[in-house]
């Protein structure tokens, strides 16, 4: 499986009014790892940079007025991006830019969801999260994320710190157990028994796991007014 974490910078929030992409960030994952390539370059947009947005990034036009065009990178970044599946976080904001890019380099262009599989980082977070903060830098310091050294937001330092923090909430789906590698057959989590020799890995929840889920489980029975198929499993 191939993914490619995206990160853009732009020089407002909003496409409709004519904004543009003024940086793009890319880490590429291969089975859920990191390769090692990544895309990244800095685009002269053809327009000022609000204030606003200057703000947060720290990209005037002075830096950007001596970079290419969208249209002089669009092959290199479509190659890049491939048929890989698209991570990044709130993607309907990216997406809406980089298409609009896309249409105004090379018109009729399909849009880059239609071209493959895109995982929005924010949605999983709200669904995961549910009444917690869920930006990036809140995610971070939640999955206990180095970003120390992000002073502003950065397309390229983003889609990195990205790619932690989606490796972090989706950590164990990858191999469901059937990890084999020597170091999880050595390590405390792997135990003898009905799994024994066969190298499926059995991770028990911590105290604090189970604490949660008793909470979350007597949450339920309240507003069911009766016990949970779990409680009566246990009990049983």
């Amino acid at each position: 499986m191939r993914q490619v974490v995206l990160d853009t910078e732009t020089t407002g929030l909003e496409v409709r009014k004519g904004h543009r992409v003024i940086e793009i960030g890319c880490v590429e994952l291969l089975e859920r790892q990191r390769s090692g390539r990544t895309f990244h370059t800095f685009l002269n947009p053809d327009r000022a940079v609000d204030e606003g947005a200057r703000a947060v990034h720290g990209i005037d036009d002075a830096f950007l007025a001596d970079k290419p065009r969208f249209i002089e990178i669009v092959g290199d970044f479509m190659e890049f991006l491939g048929d890989a599946e698209i991570i990044a976080h709130n993607a309907s904001f990216d997406l809406a830019f980089l298409d609009a890019e896309l249409e105004m380099a090379i018109p009729g262009s399909a849009s880059l969801a239609s071209r493959g599989a895109v995982l929005d980082t924010l949605l999983l977070a709200r669904e995961k999260y549910p009444g917690q903060q869920n930006s990036l830098n809140a995610l971070c310091k939640r999955l206990e994320v180095d970003n120390r050294h992000r002073e502003m937001h950065g397309a390229l330092i983003d889609a990195q710190l990205l790619t932690d923090v989606y490796l972090a909430m989706t950590a164990g789906q990858a191999d469901l157990g059937l990890v084999m590698d020597t170091e999880r057959r050595a390590s405390p989590t792997v135990h003898a028994g009905p799994v024994a020799g066969l190298g499926l890995r059995v991770q028990y929840a911590n105290a604090k796991e189970q604490e949660a889920h008793r909470l979350r489980m007597v949450s339920i029975e309240k507003k069911c007014a009766g016990p949970s198929v779990w409680s009566l499993i246990q009990t049983g």
